[in-house]
């Protein structure tokens, strides 16, 4: 059995948003038991991570860790038609990824205490992004 619904978020620029109770809304309304969630999103310049739900400084610090691994403007890129933060979007939704996987137990995604699925915005602006959630079981 599976089961699959769209969700669209306004990020409000780079930042992390934390799409857990979306996600868990849509394992829920699929009815499944046990299986696994996959949650995609659908653009190049953002991504998904897993991380600690609890302190804001962890997704902060890992903005200074992406910013150091792939820095705005750098004059290597070739790729800038957006502004000076476009390949570094790019680079960093690779670095991290677009999707992922967590298993459903008793109907309910499976994270640990401190963990939360968030929208990681690597653009400086905001923008609409859409994540699809397939739960399969």
């Amino acid at each position: 059995m599976a089961f699959q619904q769209i969700l669209e978020f306004r990020t409000r620029g780079r930042g992390s948003l934390d799409i857990t109770a979306q996600v868990a809304d849509v394992v829920a309304a699929a009815g499944i038991a046990t299986g696994l969630a996959h949650v995609f999103v659908q653009h190049t310049s953002c991504s998904l991570m897993i991380t600690e739900n609890a302190d804001p400084d962890v997704r902060r610090d890992l903005e200074t860790v992406f910013g150091r691994l792939a820095p705005d403007g750098d004059p290597a890129y070739r790729h800038d038609q957006e502004g000076d933060d476009d390949m570094a979007a790019h680079a960093r939704s690779v670095l991290s990824d677009v999707g992922l996987t967590v298993p459903v137990g008793k109907g309910r995604l499976q994270l640990g205490t401190w963990q939360g699925i968030f929208l990681w915005e690597h653009r400086s602006s905001s923008h609409s992004r859409r994540v699809v959630v397939t739960v399969v079981g």
